[in-house]
Order: C-alpha cells, then structure tokens, then sequence
C-alpha cells in the first residue's frame, strides 16, 4: 500500500512538471493556439487574407490570433509580437515580414523554443521556417512588366512607385518588373521612388516622380495602398489617358479607377488562399506533418484589364474571397 501511495504522489508530481514546463500542447479543448502575425490589418489585401484565415480557422478548429503593427514600416513592433506569442503559449505562427532582415532574429528565437513557422506573402532570412505560402514576386514582377509594354506606344517612359528598401516583396517584383522592361528597345527610362506603404504616399511618390521627370507615360504602383495613391495621383490632376497606370494589388477603387480608364492592368495575387493555406498548413505541421524551409507553395497570380475584369476568371482574381 505505501508503495502504491509512493508511486500515485510521483505520477502527480510528473504531472504537474509537464504542465508547468516549456512544452508546447493543444490548448484546452484539444484547440491547437495559432498566432497570424502580418503587416497590416487595414487594407482589403489583408481583409481578404483574414478572411481566408478565418475559414481555415473554422475548418480545423484551431485558437487562432490575428495580430499586425499600425504601419508596413514597424518591423519592431512585429518582433514584440512574435516575442508576446511564444509567451502566450503559440504552438505556430503564420508570418509575413515587414523585414527580410530585421524579423529574422526574432523568428528564429520563436523556432528554436518549438514554434512552428509558417511564412506567407513576405519572406524573412530565416533557415529555420517550416514552410513558405505565396507570389513568386520576380515573376510577378515580370508578368508587371508585360503589363507595361502591353501598349502600341513607340517609345516607354516608366515610374516605379515602391515602397520599402527592407521588404523582400518588393525588391523582387522590381527586379523582375526592370527585367522585362529593360529587354524592350522601346522602353526610354525607369526611375523609381521608395515610399511608405500607405495611399498617401504612394499619392505624393506619384506626383514627384511626374515632377522630376514630365516625360513619364507610364506609373506602376507596386503594392495595393501605393496603387491606389498612383492612380488618385493621375485621376485628380486630369492625367487620365496621358499617364498609364498599372498597379499591383487591387480593391474596390482600383476596380473603379480601372473602370473610368485610369489603370491598364491590376496585378491580382490570391490573399484568401494565402490566409486559409498559412493555418492550414501550421495545423498539419502541429499534427505530425513534416516540411522543409526549401518548400514553396505558390498562390495564383493573374493580369486583369479592362478587357477581361467581368469575365468569371477576372471577377473571382479581383475578389477572391474563396
């Protein structure tokens, strides 16, 4: 009897150890706790992102945290909100990063205490990231490119409204995007203004690139608020039909500006599937599921113009909410 008592007090003692140790378990409830730490949580890209998170959310009856800083520029406040989820007991984080660089040490801290990582949208230089979700940004790039000489116009005059040197997003739609454009006789000029990412500055980017070079015929605004504050910069000063505008990302106004002329082509990624991938696959990692930082899963990118945006095709690219 001593014996049996001996052994129950060890087995409880055990018990409580566990619960009170680093190890990362279901919450209660069986619920796996993921954190969705992202860039924004104000544009619609970011909406249609959320909204495809949710529905995953719903599917795997998973905890799910969705969280991200005021602005695209505060890489800091994304790393305190990494440090908050591995406090908070996050057994994975779905992440975009502001930085490449700057959220790499924050990551890697949340990885190595046993956090799964799965990156979408915007990469960090991390080689401990489970799986990575999204554009392949130098072909989108590219295809941005093909956008802009889609024209009959004898001579190409470009300006690249882009917003933060740090983000690996955007380097490399630009480098794929000055690939193509630097392939074509045609094209006079590329000059490009990194701003940050809000309407209002892609707006002011707009017009000073105008300002210091009138000979621009053409404006690409490489991410949803920079197109959005590119083509407002051509439809109030009464440029419409002058200056081109091609712009990366879309929502309501840019379906709208599109529809008076103002854009030639929206470069359309797929958020939803971003968001419902990245808790789709941290919850079959937390199930036993293994996966490699060498793995990408590439979401749809798609061209819409005038001249295709009500076809089935164009209409579920510019609303792709499932």
């Amino acid at each position: 009897m001593r014996r049996n008592r001996k052994n129950t007090i060890l087995a409880a003692v055990l018990l409580i150890a566990l619960l009170l140790s680093g190890c990362r378990t279901a919450s209660a409830g069986g619920q796996h706790r993921i954190w969705f730490v992202v860039k924004s949580t104000e544009t619609e890209f970011w909406k249609s992102v959320f909204a495809g998170a949710n529905a995953a959310r719903a599917e795997y009856n998973v905890e799910l945290v969705l969280v991200g800083p005021e602005t695209e520029e505060d890489y800091e406040a994304q790393n305190r909100m990494i440090a908050q989820a591995s406090e908070e007991g996050a057994e994975a984080i779905v992440f975009s990063a502001i930085s490449y660089t700057e959220n790499a040490a924050a990551i890697d801290a949340a990885a190595r205490a046993g956090i799964k990582i799965v990156v979408i949208d915007s990469d960090v230089d991390s080689d401990l990231v489970d799986v990575r979700i999204g554009t392949d940004n130098i072909q989108a790039g590219r295809m941005t490119g093909a956008a802009v000489l889609d024209t009959d116009a004898d001579t190409i005059s470009v300006g690249i409204v882009n917003f933060a040197l740090g983000s690996r997003n955007g380097q490399e739609r630009e480098q794929g995007l000055r690939e193509v454009l630097e392939s074509d006789p045609r094209v006079q000029g590329i000059v490009t203004v990194n701003v940050a990412a809000t309407q209002e500055a892609g707006k002011d980017g707009a017009l000073q690139l105008l300002a210091a070079h009138p000979e621009i015929d053409t404006l690409v605004g490489l991410n949803e608020p920079l197109a959005v504050g590119t083509g407002l910069a051509v439809a109030e000063n009464g440029l419409t039909g002058r200056v081109r505008v091609v712009g990366f990302d879309t929502n309501v106004q840019c379906v709208d500006m599109m529809r008076e002329g103002v854009f030639s082509a929206l470069i359309a990624q797929n958020p939803y599937a971003m968001g419902y991938l990245g808790v789709e696959y941290a919850f079959s990692l937390l199930e036993g599921k293994t996966a490699g930082s060498s793995e990408w899963v590439d979401t749809s990118t798609t061209i819409v113009t005038p001249e295709n945006m009500f076809t089935p095709e164009g209409q579920k690219a510019l609303f792709p909410f499932g």
